[in-house]
């Protein structure tokens, strides 16, 4: 089973890129890693905007998390390094918590943040973010 899971997750990191038509990227397939661990897709609508989608899950020995979020961002160049872009966005949560002891569900709504840098490499469909994601 744990090799699965790592076969699994070395597709995840690679960002798949498939246009050149836009300052980075069209579209990227990614892996989240944190408190939280998952899968994200982003597709940028115009050269500036995007639509971030995220599905991940959280687990300890109390309670299992499950979430699906959809987050809209705008992206802005940082002048000096190539491929190197800043974002920011909004969006919402909705999601299951289950107490394990009780095997007891409960439903999760948040509204969330988003804050982060993203770098492509030249010449490679490779990218990495790094953000900030709070949510309430």
């Amino acid at each position: 089973m744990k090799k699965n899971k790592i076969l699994l997750c070395v597709p995840l990191l690679l960002a798949v890129c498939t246009s050149s038509a836009f300052a980075q990227y069209k579209h990227a397939i990614g892996g989240r890693f944190g408190t939280a661990n998952g899968i994200s897709y982003k597709t940028f609508v115009n050269t500036s905007n995007a639509l971030e989608f995220i599905v991940n899950f959280q687990s300890n020995t109390n309670y299992s998390y499950f979430r699906v979020t959809g987050l809209m961002e705008k992206h802005a160049p940082i002048n000096d390094v190539d491929g190197l872009r800043w974002y920011y966005g909004f969006g919402a949560t909705l999601g299951s918590r289950t107490y394990k002891p009780t095997d007891e569900n409960k439903l999760l709504l948040a509204a969330d943040g988003i804050l982060g840098l993203d770098f492509k490499f030249p010449d490679a469909p490779i990218n990495i973010a790094m953000d900030w994601k709070p949510a309430i």
